[in-house]
């Protein structure tokens, strides 16, 4: 049940934005382009990093439906889990694990951060628009993860795969 009492007890982020359209009247604008916008990480990378990191932030509300969305894109629904347990040994190439490092590090400890973070990346073959790319999604979804527990909505499963494949056909803008 949210916090707020002018919410509907199914609410979703759609109702946080449409009662201050002031606020995020350009919002969608700014996520299609972080997660939809050119960009060497392909959507479903980006996805699966939304994911994971809401994952790492236990909101199951993001986690859930943006894994939704990296699934439709055609990442393999083990990768989610195993990502969550161990990086390194995560099937994922080799080259996508320096940038999942970092937007961990960046979620967990963001005061931390040091140029071997990038140095790593960089050594994977990305290019510092792969990283502002990866660290764009990761601001992203940490300021959603706390928007999203800060008004109190809860994850509801049984929407998961609907949200996913309405991120996968539509991306982030009104229509």
């Amino acid at each position: 049940m949210p916090f707020f009492p002018s919410l509907p007890d199914d609410a979703s982020t759609v109702e946080i934005f449409a009662a201050h359209p002031d606020i995020y009247r350009y919002f969608g604008d700014v996520v299609n382009a972080i997660l939809r916008g050119p960009s060497p990480l392909t959507p479903g990378e980006r996805e699966l990093i939304g994911a994971f990191v809401s994952g790492v932030n236990s909101c199951d509300y993001c986690a859930g439906g943006h894994r939704a969305a990296a699934e439709a894109f055609g990442i393999d629904h083990a990768v989610f889990d195993a990502l969550m347990q161990d990086i390194a040994s995560a099937p994922v190439s080799d080259r996508l694990k320096p940038l999942l490092a970092y937007v961990l590090k960046l979620t967990k400890t963001p005061s931390r951060m040091v140029q071997a973070d990038a140095d790593a990346v960089f050594r994977a073959g990305w290019d510092e628009k792969a990283l502002h790319d990866a660290i764009a999604v990761c601001c992203h979804f940490n300021f959603m993860n706390r928007l999203v527990a800060g008004h109190g909505i809860e994850a509801n499963p049984a929407k998961f795969l609907e949200r996913g494949q309405k991120h996968f056909r539509q991306g982030y803008l009104k229509r």
